[in-house]
């Protein structure tokens, strides 16, 4: 197990040698596809043990033990015949794989996950050396396979650096916070509806799994998740972090969540939990708006998995949701319509302020977690500052947000007081009056107090004018009517 150690540094030194490998992005998207096979390989050997009648839904030629293995006897494919199978029958043959509505998750998934796959290496040679170092995992062993689990959890932080893939990484002290305090239960199902790799997924398992002491218990936590996720690549990581975690029949989904019209859903597509962090910032296509009532049709990705995630969620139901600045001081149409919603279906009992640079460096927007049930109305909602933990002025990929960083608002959590620093509120309650007619739904409060010396990225830059200009657009048509309403005139 010691090599475990060194594992992705030595396919990245393998890898830098290959003409066709740019990038970390591809590096990783080119380790990822072989895992996959190497994990569905060890997986299938387990099912067939299992039951005899098992016949693996890929052709003998491309299981992995087939081709991949390399078992020392110097026939293994290598050169230029292991690149004209890989490219010319592997890659083809996987993404043809009959597939419909009666095939099992846990066979479909082979498919779905290479529907958008790409094989990037060119060197035949180095190719042979990237396989043979992952058919070195020994995943039949529970100690090797554990410890490779956790291996996997740093190759997805390595996405954070790796361009734009690093929207699909949630911090692991983030997922964590949000699972521990979400409680899960026995029995429960839980969601997310752009699941990125799976960390909210196995954060749930990890919190689930400590209630773990029976085989239905243990059944029950093998069915209680749920993913979608719309990004191909994404996916085939999510996919590959769920077979780790040992669910043979991982519900993860390669789809849309924004393509079902959201008065459709019925009882039977809610779920008791949701863990979310939707994607913000984004742009959907103008028509995806018509899935949504005309009220909550925004064209911010964020405001419309709010909107999903509301419908989705079952009587007595819980949720925490990581949303940016923009939704809480939002003043346009759809964001206020939200936000009543929220306040008026739905028990928003508290929203904890995130420092700045929890993201970085995918983005430099300042977050926040709104943790929900639906129990009835809000009567009133606590929120908390959790300020940049001592030592750090921000957080970073040599310096990251670690789950002790949120130990004073756990500690906080079961006793709420008030708390002022200098002079500005850190923790504070608001009634629903409050926050509806005084301040109009301006859920921007307890926020940090030295704004001025927020350094953004020019991009977020941006994305915060435009959110504040809307904000600002949509105050000043409100004043405007009520105004011309007093003076008798038609409202604007």
């Amino acid at each position: 197990m010691a090599n475990l150690s060194g594992f992705v540094k030595r396919l990245r030194d393998i890898m830098r040698n290959d003409a066709g490998i740019n990038g970390d992005a591809q590096r990783i998207e080119q380790i990822a596809w072989m895992l996959f096979l190497k994990v569905y390989d060890a997986k299938e050997q387990d099912w067939e043990w299992d039951d005899e009648s098992y016949v693996s839904i890929i052709p003998e030629e491309c299981r992995w033990a087939n081709w991949a293995h390399d078992d020392k006897s110097g026939k293994a494919m290598t050169g230029e015949r292991l690149l004209d199978f890989v490219n010319n029958t592997l890659f083809p043959t996987l993404k043809k794989l009959p597939v419909d509505a009666s095939t099992p998750i846990k066979k479909a998934i082979v498919q779905t996950t290479f529907a958008d796959a790409n094989n990037y290496m060119k060197d035949g040679v180095l190719l042979r050396q990237v396989i043979n170092v992952i058919d070195d995992l020994d995943l039949s062993d529970y100690e090797e396979s554990h410890a490779f689990a956790e291996i996997y959890e740093s190759i997805l932080k390595e996405l954070q650096s790796a361009g734009s893939a690093g929207e699909f990484y949630t911090p692991r002290a983030v997922t964590e916070f949000m699972a521990r305090m979400i409680e899960p239960q026995i029995g429960e199902h839980m969601a997310d509806f752009a699941c990125g790799t799976g960390g909210f997924l196995t954060s749930w398992l990890s919190e689930l799994k400590k209630k773990v002491h029976t085989t239905d218990d243990e059944a029950a936590y093998s069915h209680s998740i749920y993913g979608i996720e719309k990004k191909q690549f994404p996916y085939m990581l999510c996919i590959t972090n769920m077979l780790l975690h040992d669910l043979d029949v991982p519900r993860v989904f390669h789809d849309n969540s924004l393509l079902r019209d959201v008065l459709d859903y019925t009882a039977d597509d809610q779920f008791d939990v949701i863990l979310m962090n939707p994607p913000y910032g984004g742009s959907e296509k103008a028509e995806v708006k018509n899935h949504f009532p005309a009220d909550l049709a925004s064209s911010e990705t964020a405001d419309l998995f709010m909107s999903v995630i509301m419908y989705r969620l079952k009587e007595n139901g819980r949720a925490a949701v990581i949303l940016p600045d923009g939704f809480l001081f939002g003043t346009d149409n759809a964001k206020i319509n939200i936000k009543k919603k929220l306040l008026s279906e739905f028990n928003l009992h508290t929203i904890v302020r995130m420092p700045g640079s929890v993201f970085s460096p995918y983005t430099s927007i300042t977050t926040n977690i709104l943790f929900f049930d639906r129990t009835g109305p809000t009567k009133e909602t606590w929120f908390y500052r959790l300020d940049m933990p001592e030592g750090y002025k921000h957080f970073s990929k040599t310096k990251p947000m670690k789950p002790e960083h949120f130990d004073p608002v756990v500690a906080w959590w079961n006793d709420r007081q008030p708390l002022n620093v200098d002079g500005f509120d850190k923790a504070r309650c608001y009634t629903v009056e409050e926050l509806s007619v005084d301040l109009g739904y301006n859920l921007d409060q307890c926020g940090f107090p030295h704004e001025e010396e927020e350094i953004l990225a020019p991009m977020d830059l941006i994305r915060r004018y435009q959110e504040e200009r809307a904000s600002l657009n949509a105050e000043i048509d409100r004043v405007l009517a009520e105004i011309t309403a007093k003076l008798g005139g038609a409202e604007l």
